[in-house]
């Protein structure tokens, strides 16, 4: 066994104390290992609180005895979810059954868009899904999820007013253990559990990645203060999906603050390119990397992984890698990017789609009108430049010609996939774009680099410490231009 760190020495000593922590742990920094010394040195019950099944899984064989390993939602489900299994395991109901217990009957016009029943239907049950991620008591119109098409204020708010009616309906239709016309789901019955006040029956709690907990559990976990001793590990610069309603709960949190920042997974060099960018996303710490490896900064002919900003970036890598003859894996499946080429298909054959982000589209020259031409649309300008170039059916062609992980030669996975992951030799893909120009200029008249967004700052941040050998900047390069980029 390792010698534990000064810093992994420190956390015990405050562990032992009864005081709640918050232990910020950068990348590779060997987080698990020093949780589960925190609980081999004391006789008392815990609970470890997993991000998911695979991390609690395999949380069960590293703690000792005396630490329950478990997900929220398995706590959930063995408090209350139980009692809808009924529900959980039923029949996948027709979307037009639902939408008539709902009493969505018609279309809706707002602004210049007609919203149609399936539409509507979805709209609300996301309403509900947004509501059980938040810790308020009762839905509201911030639950209300934003529609392509509809992005401006007094759009959202109309469209808000329209679907609040029915998320209350589908939320009374979910109360019911037995029957009910809306798709009971997991977050349901974490969300029930939530609101009955649980108390956890346990001497502390570990939370894992902290970062990126929804504010239901965070709401649960809080309420455990006066008898459980609370224990928040993660890393703050790795919160990356605030976009779906995940809160970094470490920053503020009432407790001794701690960290572990020397990494066990890289060399210096790339502890240096981490530390750029925990500068610019105004992190609390700063990582120190491994002399023992020897991990290099520059060009990767034949690399291990490659890390996009997005779906449609991914796409674009696995026809770059298909080309070149390459057995191509992506981490998660291809599942997300088959709905999105065969709702292009759809729009492009003069059909409407059931797809979120395309949902109020009816044709694909209104897409390609909007993604050229419209601001919030601008994001959406790769996947129609990619299904005008090659085509819907060259886009699932390369989908079907996928590998498992195992079977390939080199993994493409979007940054937020890559979480909590590593490889040997990594490639920043080329769609993480700089910021834009600032009004500002130098001394020559040249448009200064604008400021790094801190999210766009994060995930550059974990995805250039996904590398343990060689790292490959590729898209990132522009940093080595840009004012922040010497810290």
């Amino acid at each position: 066994m390792l010698q534990p760190t000064d810093e992994q020495i420190a956390a015990a000593d405050a562990f032992a104390t009864g005081d709640h922590l918050v232990i910020q742990a950068g990348a590779g920094t060997g987080k698990t290992t020093t949780l589960t010394q925190l609980a081999a040195g004391t006789s008392r019950r815990g609970l470890y609180v997993a991000f998911n099944r695979a991390i609690a899984q395999d949380a069960v064989g590293r703690f000792p005895g005396t630490v329950l390993c478990k997900t929220a939602h398995s706590l959930a489900y063995a408090a209350i979810g139980h009692r809808y299994q009924a529900r959980l395991n039923g029949p996948r109901l027709p979307g037009r059954h639902t939408a008539d217990a709902l009493g969505i009957t018609k279309p809706m016009r707002i602004g210049d868009r007609t919203v149609y029943p399936p539409t509507l239907t979805s709209t609300a049950q996301r309403t509900v899904t947004r509501f059980c991620h938040s810790a308020d008591p009762v839905i509201d119109r911030h639950h209300v999820p934003p529609l392509r098409g509809l992005d401006t204020e007094d759009l959202h708010a109309e469209l808000a007013c329209r679907i609040l009616p029915y998320a209350r309906a589908a939320w009374a239709d979910l109360q019911h253990p037995d029957t009910g016309a809306v798709r009971f789901e997991h977050d349901h019955y974490l969300k029930l559990w939530a609101l009955s006040d649980p108390k956890l029956r346990t001497d502390f709690v570990l939370l894992d990645e902290a970062q990126d907990t929804n504010p239901v559990l965070e709401q649960v976990l809080m309420a455990q203060r006066g008898h459980a001793q609370l224990v928040m590990v993660g890393d703050s610069a790795q919160a990356i999906y605030g976009w779906r309603g995940a809160k970094d709960v470490m920053t503020g949190f009432d407790g001794t603050a701690l960290s572990l920042t020397r990494s066990f997974r890289f060399g210096p060099l790339l502890a240096l390119e981490a530390n750029r960018w925990l500068t610019i996303a105004n992190a609390p710490i700063r990582l120190e990397g491994s002399r023992s490896i020897a991990t290099d900064v520059g060009k990767v002919t034949q690399p291990d992984a490659v890390l996009c900003r997005s779906n449609i970036g991914a796409m674009a890598q696995i026809f770059r890698f298909l080309a070149l003859g390459r057995r191509v894996a992506l981490a998660g499946g291809g599942a997300a990017l088959r709905a999105l080429a065969l709702a292009a298909r759809d729009l492009q054959d003069g059909r409407r789609t059931s797809h979120p982000e395309l949902v109020l589209f009816s044709s694909w020259g209104q897409l390609q009108d909007y993604a050229e031409h419209d601001p919030a649309g601008s994001d959406l300008q790769p996947l129609v430049d990619l299904v005008d170039f090659h085509g819907t059916d060259a886009v699932l062609a390369a989908v079907n010609r996928l590998d498992q992980e195992e079977n390939a030669q080199v993994t493409v996975s979007t940054a937020h996939k890559a979480k909590g992951r590593e490889w040997p030799q990594v490639e920043i893909a080329d769609d993480f774009h700089p910021p834009r120009d600032s009004d500002e200029q130098d001394e020559h008249g040249n448009p200064l680099p604008g400021p790094i967004d801190d999210a766009d700052a994060r995930l550059a941040y974990v995805a250039v410490t996904r590398a343990r050998t060689r790292l490959d900047l590729g898209g990132l390069t522009w940093i080595n231009d840009h004012p922040d980029g010497n810290p």
